[in-house]
């Protein structure tokens, strides 16, 4: 007797999904709030001079779980491949916020060799999300152009010349008074951009590429 076998409803598909989804958020919602209670407790600050051991952990950790995870479970990464690329892009534009940076340097709280680089890194790639969505819209296979891989990967390296530019300037720093450092970077507000918000536009940026090699095997670019 030969064994049939029954497709799976679309409604188990849809379920897995919602699971995928609600999972997510509970994780993002457990992130943030992770970070702010260990922020509020002075986890995060280092000593002058010294790398910041702890906010390397923080920004690396997130990172090696949602690789692990994509990693290892292809639901988490059909759901990664289902997200609408014009949302994932267009929440890049919330980077135009470097301006804060450059505001920050101004009033003396932040060194102008982390301030500037990162504060213009992050507005060159903010300005340019919109038009990315408007390319998206006109033209779905604009995804697979070397104009949006090369737009990712600029945010991507952007992101990784902040975060070492900060570890170079913490580690620099010698505690004399009235040194301007990266020092407010480690305590709360400021805290959520390297710990929280820096690793949550990585992800967003590996997930468009992810999107843009699918689509471009699929027109055989």
């Amino acid at each position: 007797m030969s064994a049939t076998v029954l497709p799976r409803p679309a409604g188990s598909r849809s379920a897995r999904t919602g699971g995928i989804r609600q999972g997510v958020i509970l994780a993002l919602a457990a992130w943030f709030s992770l970070v702010l209670l260990l922020g509020a407790s002075g986890a995060f600050v280092g000593r002058p001079g010294q790398p910041p051991v702890a906010i390397a952990i923080g920004f690396g950790a997130p990172l090696l779980l949602f690789f692990a995870w994509l990693r290892l479970t292809p639901s988490f990464r059909a759901f990664v491949l289902s997200l609408d690329l014009r949302l994932i892009t267009g929440m890049q534009a919330w980077r135009w916020a470097g301006l804060g940076f450059l505001s920050l340097y101004a009033h003396g709280v932040l060194p102008a060799m982390f301030a500037l680089p990162a504060g213009l890194g992050d507005m060159a790639v903010g300005f340019a999300a919109p038009w990315m969505i408007l390319a998206l819209v006109r033209r779905p296979e604009f995804a697979a152009s070397r104009a949006f891989v090369r737009w990712n990967v600029l945010g991507m390296l952007d992101l990784a010349v902040a975060v070492a530019l900060g570890t170079l300037s913490a580690s620099l720093s010698t505690g004399a008074p009235g040194e301007i450092t990266t020092a407010p970077m480690a305590t709360l507000p400021l805290l959520v951009v390297p710990v929280f918000l820096v690793p949550l536009f990585l992800m967003l940026h590996t997930a468009a590429l992810m999107q843009s090699r699918r689509i471009a095997r699929g027109l055989g670019a």
